[in-house]
């Protein structure tokens, strides 16, 4: 049995399954991942909870199993939340420094940072994430530490994470309802960066897309910092329903079929081709045209890869990504799939995998684990911090910026 006070647990309750990482921190701060609980998603709609017990059955299922292959007790976990309500911008903070030497202090840091989270947001939103990005000094840019330089003009621009008050709630009181504390809230799309990119990807720019069942979460890097952050609230089951109209099949069947013979690109070889199978129990027999699967199927992740790549343009950072596109998620297993990203963004693709942490070679090799062993990773640079009280208005503090920038 573990000590308690070493175990980090990340939750994703995804719209396909519900996945619980634990992991344990060394006396030497290394982080190991020790137990993984997984179970199908249920009460899940993009990444939304729409039916609170079904849920809170499935993410107890997932504790569960994952209590028993860490052999540990689970008392609280860091939350993957995200959904189409979920949003992210940078905005721009100005602090002048009034100090007769003119030297900045932490204060003007702290009031810089404050200005540029001041900012107008729905009613029934909240700050999940305020990420510190450069500093610029009397217009030299790309500072990254101003304490003790000399100025008139402190600015700072934050990139701020937001979304629905209400629905990030509705995820935390299926937890709490487990008598398990949530101890932050994190945006699913920086999670899987975390676990994914180095340093060194950080610096050279790279993109990050999680392919879910539900909705896609992306994030760009610049810089070695976060740039840019969204959400679309389509998924593998988009590219599902798609196949079930177009083919005139249940949705069962459609699944089936999308696993075992799409592909994220039409294949010419398959031209022709028919796939055949048991309409129902009576034996009777069924085909359809297996070119018109993968165009339909082709066609849907073509549109989601084109939604990103126009709107990391809007923002100015498609020539900025050095290290290329990650990705990661179910979709991720797409065949194909990396191929088609190759086509849209002009860039090297690759599969996304866990850096930096050490433990179950069969977890951290797997895309689909990586939102939730990004939360662990998340956990872990928070650890010796104190938990924030309320975790829907949880913002990232100044001392945890570099787990975004550098971590």
């Amino acid at each position: 049995m573990f000590d308690s006070s070493s175990i980090i647990v990340g939750l994703e309750i995804g719209t396909s399954k519900v996945c619980a990482v634990v992991g344990e921190m060394s006396d030497e701060g290394v982080l190991n991942i020790i137990g993984i609980g997984q179970s199908k998603s249920n009460g899940v709609r993009k990444s939304e909870i729409v039916d609170s017990p079904a849920a809170e059955q499935a993410v107890r299922d997932a504790i569960v199993q994952a209590e028993t292959m860490a052999d540990c007790e689970i008392h609280s976990v860091y939350l993957g939340v995200s959904g189409g309500h979920v949003r992210g911008f940078t905005n721009h903070g100005v602090h002048p420094v009034v100090s007769a030497d003119r030297e900045i202090m932490q204060d003007d840091v702290d009031d810089a940072v404050k200005n540029a989270k001041s900012v107008n947001l729905p009613a029934e939103n909240s700050i999940l994430h305020a990420i510190r990005q450069h500093f610029v000094v009397d217009g030299q840019q790309g500072v990254t530490n101003p304490v003790g330089m000399l100025g008139a003009r402190l600015e700072v621009d934050v990139h701020v994470v937001h979304g629905v008050t209400n629905r990030v709630h509705n995820a935390v009181r299926a937890v709490k309802g487990l008598q398990l504390e949530v101890e932050s809230v994190v945006f699913n799309g920086l999670a899987a960066s975390l676990a994914i990119l180095t340093n060194e990807q950080k610096e050279m720019g790279a993109l990050v897309i999680d392919l879910g069942g539900g909705t896609t979460n992306y994030a760009v890097y610049a810089d070695g910092i976060i740039k840019h952050t969204g959400v679309l609230a389509v998924g593998g089951d988009h590219v599902t329903n798609d196949l079930a109209f177009g083919l005139k099949l249940p949705l069962g069947r459609a699944e089936a079929l999308k696993i075992e013979h799409g592909s994220a690109l039409f294949d010419e070889t398959v031209a022709g081709q028919e796939i055949t199978f048991d309409r129902d129990a009576s034996g009777a027999k069924r085909s359809v045209c297996k070119e018109h699967l993968q165009r339909i199927m082709a066609a849907r992740m073509e549109e989601t890869f084109q939604w990103i790549a126009e709107d990391i343009d809007r923002a100015g950072l498609l020539n900025y990504l050095g290290s290329g596109v990650f990705l990661c998620g179910g979709g991720a297993r797409i065949p194909r799939i990396a191929d088609l990203a190759t086509q849209t963004f002009g860039l090297p693709v690759s599969l996304g995998r866990t850096n930096c942490i050490s433990g179950n070679k069969a977890v951290l090799d797997h895309p689909e684990f990586a939102t939730a062993i990004g939360l662990v990773r998340f956990g872990s640079f928070q650890q010796s911090k104190p938990a924030p009280r309320n975790p829907i208005t949880h913002t990232v503090k100044s001392t945890l910026t570099n787990l975004f920038r550098r971590g």
